[in-house]
């Protein structure tokens, strides 16, 4: 007997396509942090303008992705490799700063950011409550945090960087817990790499904050 998803009772074929498509998202959010290790390895002794060059590339992989999707599925897995990869890149000289400076502070935020993912990624995956008008608010709160972001490069305000990434976190908890939704509610395997895209981000900036905290922290010891 054929036991394939199209010859199942319309809940289970839901169910097995929901499931398969986790699985499959959360391998290309694998995948892509493992190139992303492998360009922050890769690109370890990059200067800043390099690293400007690599998030540039970064972004344009992530824009051609929103295209590609609607036309080929290995051309979007493509660009998503691309991205994890020069992201990677962009955000070596950060990290090693941090690992020259501070090297627990990556474990440490590494640790939290796994904590807040899982924590905020399976509320938002168990909810039964829409998000999708809390996804409105979050995209306008991330586009005022951007904003803010900028003045502080032109305007000292005390303790603005720590106001900064803490005003990130609340934003990206309510990201993450719509992204898991979403990953939930879909049932079309081929939007995995947008959504392993989008859940990677999350994931990022989350490690991003919480590196400005812990490491700004460690600092003023």
């Amino acid at each position: 007997m054929d036991d394939s998803i199209a010859y199942r009772p319309a809940g289970i074929a839901t169910r097995d396509q929901s499931h398969l498509l986790f699985a499959r998202t959360m391998a290309f959010v694998a995948g892509t942090a493992a190139l992303f290790a492998l360009g922050a390895y890769l690109g370890r002794d990059l200067g800043g303008g390099a690293g400007i060059i690599a998030f540039v590339a970064a972004f344009a992989a992530l824009i051609g992705m929103q295209f590609a999707s609607r036309r080929s599925r290995e051309l979007t897995v493509g660009l998503l490799a691309a991205f994890g990869l020069f992201i990677g890149l962009a955000v070596a000289p950060t990290l090693s700063y941090y690992a020259g400076q501070d090297p627990q502070a990556l474990w440490q935020s590494g640790g939290a950011t796994a904590l807040f993912i899982a924590g905020f990624g399976a509320a938002g995956y168990a909810t039964r409550r829409d998000l999708s008008a809390l996804a409105r608010y979050a995209f306008w709160a991330l586009v005022a945090l951007i904003i803010f972001g900028l003045v502080l490069v032109f305007v000292s305000i005390p303790n603005g960087a720590l106001v900064y990434a803490v005003l990130g976190l609340v934003i990206f908890a309510a990201l993450t817990m719509i992204n898991f939704q979403r990953l939930r509610r879909n049932t079309d395997l081929a939007s995995a790499p947008l959504i392993a895209a989008s859940i990677f981000l999350d994931i990022l900036n989350v490690f991003l904050f919480f590196l400005q905290i812990i490491g700004g922290r460690s600092n003023d010891r």
